[in-house]
């Protein structure tokens, strides 16, 4: 049977995944937020709730619970499945669900669903995270295949580190960016053409890694052993212990990978060497 789908939540992340599920032909039933808006309901949950057979809850992670026992008073389908977004809660009110008969797990997006468009296209060869009873995981696979997109298992008790993961490699690299951004622009670098340059390299190697191991897709002077690049740019660094030591910590983890792709280890230690003089709280391992 075609399933059916709810989205209790019309922020970024509702709308983008409820506009790639319309485009997939999955029947969208509700869209529903806090405020009017165009193809969308809000105030009390509508009658089109208890056709869909699979509910996905969208909100915000601190509203998350109170969205659930909202369903729970509502009228829903007969074991009707309720899936929810967030990547690192493991919300209570799920269980109040469950025992009146409707499967409840995880359907976690790894990605930024910031723009609907380039959401429905990106989700093509997105990763899903999903957990929950068997039927709540058939349901968030059924909803993944109709995407494009692949699923990856959250193993029991790990979702926590599951989302941290996340988190490091989704927002970090943009911290990353900006904190590139402001050492060019302080060298006297234009803003624009710094962000549009990095933003190149960024999403360069981030192709890099896509068609690589990371030790095969690690470039630049830790990889070769380079100890005297290394040296000044900590030279450079000196005057923004900050980014000093967030450059220390960040080198010292390239390390393995440099060595699992074979450079000199008599290089790589004259590196490590170099990194651990004067290096500060961010750098200490």
């Amino acid at each position: 049977m075609t399933p059916r789908l709810f989205v209790l939540g019309a922020g970024r992340a509702g709308r983008a995944l409820a506009h790639a599920m319309r485009v997939a032909n999955v029947p969208v039933v509700g869209l529903h937020g806090r405020r009017p808006a165009v193809d969308t309901t809000s105030g009390e949950l509508p009658p089109s709730l208890a056709t869909a057979t699979i509910v996905l809850v969208t909100v915000r992670d601190a509203e998350l619970n109170s969205a659930l026992l909202e369903l729970a008073h509502a009228r829903l389908a007969p074991g009707a499945v309720v899936l929810h977004a967030s990547g690192g809660m493991e919300p209570a009110a799920l269980d109040t669900l469950r025992a009146m008969g409707h499967p409840g797990g995880t359907f976690h997006p790894l990605l930024p669903l910031t723009d609907p468009t380039r959401a429905t296209q990106q989700l093509r060869s997105a990763w899903i995270g999903v957990d929950g009873d068997d039927a709540a995981r058939a349901a968030s696979r059924e909803l993944a295949a109709a995407l494009g997109a692949r699923v990856l298992e959250i193993p029991t008790g790990a979702k926590a580190r599951y989302h941290a993961a996340a988190v490091i490699a989704s927002n970090f690299p943009v911290v990353l960016l900006s904190l590139a951004s402001r050492l060019l622009t302080a060298s006297g670098v234009d803003a624009d053409a710094a962000r549009g340059a990095l933003t190149t390299l960024l999403g360069a190697a981030a192709e890099n890694l896509r068609a690589h191991e990371p030790s095969a897709a690690l470039t630049g002077p830790v990889g070769r052993g380079d100890v005297d690049t290394v040296r000044a740019h900590l030279a450079a660094l000196a005057e923004s212990p900050e980014l000093a030591g967030i450059y220390r910590a960040l080198s010292r983890e390239a390390l393995p990978l440099a060595a699992a792709a074979g450079a000199d280890p008599v290089r790589l230690e004259l590196v490590r060497r170099a990194l651990d003089e004067g290096r500060g709280p961010l750098s200490a391992s």
